[in-house]
């Protein structure tokens, strides 16, 4: 009889996969945690409506719960107390770090009614989150410089999510986007001048490699000073009008 091949320690479930993958970045996920974020993956996939792009168990687990953890390698996140995620989607970052982190108190905010509402659903037995079901100008009139961290992927170019992130963000936290690998230099011109009238401080990106072949970075930037109240602009307006360098 043939000897069975050796199993590596990547060939095991996907919560294990999941696990091993966040010890690649430095980040300790216990097994429960990797199992509810796994369980997570499974309820986007029996979900009727198209919440991501993104499909199979492989795919789900580095392009969406490995890529949210990967900001628990940057102290803004990892020493958060809590978080407000925009754009929250599907979940991700927000729900998987309140997920990897029953500590963390995360705030989802979705004004897409069905995501919000899926939202809810995903998260009711998540007792560190909130679902609010509004746009991100709306709650900076309610909650202004709340929030000691902001966090948001997908949130379209670099200055709009800054105009929307940092009216919510106290003074002395910080702003961290998901980004591809670079930008180009028009878009980094255009994310610093937005800062800069934001009260917000741009630091240095932050590589990292969730899974194989990703190409990602982390831009964070320091809340240095309140945000003029002429920010955020009414709503539909940072999209239509992105602040952008002259």
């Amino acid at each position: 009889m043939t000897p069975a091949p050796p199993v590596s320690r990547e060939t095991g479930g996907p919560a294990h996969r999941l696990v091993e993958r966040a010890r690649t970045l430095g980040v300790a996920l216990d097994a429960a945690a990797a199992a509810r974020l796994v369980a997570l993956l499974d309820r986007i996939a029996l979900e009727p409506q198209n919440l991501t792009a993104i499909e199979g168990m492989d795919e789900g687990l580095d392009r969406h719960l490995a890529d949210s953890l990967a900001g628990l390698a940057l102290p803004e996140v990892a020493g958060a107390g809590s978080l407000v995620d925009l754009g929250s989607g599907a979940g991700f970052p927000g729900l998987a770090l309140a997920i990897a982190r029953p500590r963390l108190s995360v705030t989802l905010v979705e004004s897409e009614a069905r995501k919000a509402e899926w939202l809810r659903r995903a998260s009711a037995d998540v007792p560190n989150v909130r679902v609010v079901s509004d746009r991100s100008e709306h709650l900076a009139g309610r909650e202004r410089e709340r929030f000691p961290l902001a966090t948001m992927r997908a949130l379209g170019p670099l200055p709009v999510a800054l105009e929307l992130a940092a009216p919510l963000v106290a003074v002395g936290g910080a702003v961290v986007a998901w980004r591809g690998d670079a930008e180009d230099a028009a878009a980094e011109r255009d994310a610093a001048h937005a800062a800069a009238l934001l009260g917000l401080e741009p630091l240095e990106p932050v590589r990292v490699a969730p899974f194989p072949g990703a190409r990602r970075r982390l831009h964070a930037f320091r809340k240095a000073s309140p945000t003029p109240a002429r920010f955020p602009r009414r709503p539909g307006r940072a999209a239509k009008r992105p602040l952008a360098a002259a």
